[in-house]
């Protein structure tokens, strides 16, 4: 693929286009073995290796990364009060990494992050009905009759009821446990389903989303780059339906 300079530049972060172009013109930026003092000059990302102030800038056109989301980040690219998940991306290259899809605030688990926008929407599309799973601690005695009333679809104040969940208990007490799968994403879906059923979750994490399952070894706020299986894999699931 072939680029502008100061856009390959701005692209891995290294400013903004304005500042790319100043750092250009003065000289701090080699091509190969030339320093290079025009920021339309084209790049092939493929061939060329391009130096700004003697560091290498490699180019990636696409990240792929595995979150595991700690309580209290918010599912954003920036925000004014609260740290966001791409304040853990330590190693991104790209500046326009964004969450596809939010977990709520006080929600950990499974985040993917990425710039890659035609996979965010096929996995997010509604017409698509990716599974996402999650896990969860419930005030209340988890029933059949709840797993029943899931299956079918419940009211939450939407113009229409939620598609068919598949609700597992795992522990049924006056503290329950269970295992969800939904293939919607309505907003605070998951807490207004039991909400539904008068029921209140006092603890979420998502587990999986399609083929993507969360790698146990990833501790809370740690993350990693999705293998190439992984990515195969997820590009397949959202293209499925």
């Amino acid at each position: 693929m072939k680029l502008r300079l100061d856009k390959y530049l701005a692209d891995m972060g290294i400013g903004t286009r304005t500042e790319v172009k100043k750092a250009i013109t003065k000289g701090q930026v080699r091509v190969n073995e030339e320093t290079v003092k025009r920021p339309e000059i084209k790049i092939d990302t493929e061939k060329d290796h391009v130096f700004y102030q003697g560091q290498m800038v490699a180019y990636a056109e696409y990240e792929y990364y595995m979150l595991n989301k700690p309580a209290g980040v918010v599912s954003a690219t920036e925000d004014k009060n609260d740290s966001t998940v791409l304040d853990l991306i330590d190693e991104k290259q790209r500046k326009d990494l964004f969450p596809v899809g939010r977990l709520d605030k006080d929600t950990e688990g499974l985040l993917l992050i990425t710039n890659d926008g035609e996979l965010a929407h096929q996995l997010l599309s509604p017409k698509k009905h990716v599974d996402k799973v999650y896990f969860a601690r419930i005030d209340g005695k988890v029933t059949e009759e709840d797993v029943r009333r899931f299956a079918e679809g419940l009211e939450i104040g939407e113009e229409k009821p939620t598609l068919p969940a598949h609700l597992e208990i795992l522990k049924s007490e006056e503290i329950s446990e269970i295992r969800l799968t939904i293939r919607e994403g309505k907003f605070h879906q998951v807490k207004r389903m039991f909400h539904a059923v008068e029921k209140e979750v006092i603890y979420l994490k998502r587990l999986q989303m399609g083929s993507l399952v969360l790698d146990p070894r990833l501790a809370l706020g740690e993350y990693r780059e999705l293998t190439g299986q992984e990515l195969e894999a997820l590009r397949d699931c959202s293209l499925l339906r």
